[in-house]
């Protein structure tokens, strides 16, 4: 088991955030996928996180009280996607589209469908809607979206450290957000895939789930795990930067890697920027995608839209000077 990194057991909350005391934790993981490593000291000051990740219905209200309207449903300038065809240009988002049978896990598209309409309001395509799904996550939401929301919220999104030392739940140098073990006394703990990826789904929910619907972390968070992957502010980078010689080198609230990095070298016409997203997704999987842990970490491009992505907020404490 992780060692316990909160600063006291009462950790107060206030108008739906949580207070996560700073500290100094082993950030990334040696023992997984290659982007994780190195395994190294970070530390952060304290700030205040969203409970659970944004929802449909607080999202809403943001759209009524702005007038924002999301990437997914604004249509794309054809010159900003040179060589693409003529009928791939329109408004909507990417969508889980599950095949019926075994397919090729290094072809993606296998099991994503780019769909015409779909958005935040239509999650699996124009004929959806978000009708009783007022308290699940947000998604479709590209990076810029869920800046002018906390933006607007008076808030700002976590930093790759902020969100994996909050995930952790105050356990430095467990495996999961609760522990060592995945599924303890065969009890899910999270959203996320079970049964054989991508066809043969055995979890509880088809897509996504209420916020709130597993248990909490050690700091009283919901999903850090699961349901949906979360934005970061952090530049992609293809791994962590190394541990540094000495104490007093630790990173002190990092913020991630120059926008310079962040570029997809397959891309070369578009360079397409990438934010790190956490917390892996509903998608999760131990045969495709076993990101469903703190340390995990994705590359996404900041114009990409997805219906397993969403995002939360936090509130950095002022430090005072003497």
């Amino acid at each position: 088991m992780g060692v316990s990194l909160a600063a006291s057991g009462a950790i107060a909350a206030r108008d739906g955030m949580i207070r996560v005391p700073g500290g100094t934790f082993q950030m990334g993981s040696d023992a997984h996928y290659p982007e994780e490593a190195p395994s190294h000291r970070a530390t952060v000051d304290g700030f205040w996180i969203d409970a659970t990740p944004v929802t449909n219905r607080q999202f809403r209200s943001f759209i009524r009280a702005t007038g924002h309207v999301t990437f997914a449903e604004t249509m794309p300038d054809p010159k900003d996607y040179p060589g693409s065809l003529p009928g791939m240009i329109f408004a909507g988002s990417l969508v889980f589209t599950p095949p019926k049978h075994r397919v090729d896990l290094r072809d993606w598209s296998q099991w994503w469908t780019l769909l015409q309409g779909a958005n935040w309001r239509h999650p699996y395509g124009p004929k959806s809607s978000i009708k009783d799904l007022d308290d699940h996550p947000v998604v479709h939401v590209t990076f810029a979206d869920a800046l002018a929301y906390a933006t607007w919220a008076g808030k700002a999104l976590p930093t790759e450290a902020e969100w994996e030392f909050a995930a952790r739940g105050g356990l430095d140098g467990a495996e999961f957000g609760w522990g060592d073990e995945f599924m303890p006394g065969n009890r899910p703990m999270a959203n996320t895939w079970h049964g054989e990826f991508p066809h043969q789904r055995q979890s509880r929910f088809r897509r996504t789930s209420p916020v709130g619907a597993f248990p909490p972390n050690g700091y009283g968070l919901y999903d850090m795990i699961g349901n949906v992957w979360e934005w970061t502010t952090d530049w992609w980078s293809a791994q962590h930067q190394a541990e540094p010689p000495k104490a007093c080198c630790i990173p002190s609230n990092p913020r991630g890697g120059p926008e310079a990095g962040s570029y997809d070298p397959s891309l070369p016409a578009i360079r397409i920027p990438r934010k790190v997203i956490k917390g892996g997704s509903h998608l999760c999987a131990p045969n495709y995608c076993r990101r469903y842990r703190p340390a995990a970490r994705h590359a996404e491009p900041v114009d990409t839209s997805t219906s397993h992505l969403g995002f939360r907020c936090v509130i950095r404490e002022t430090r005072r000077t003497p």
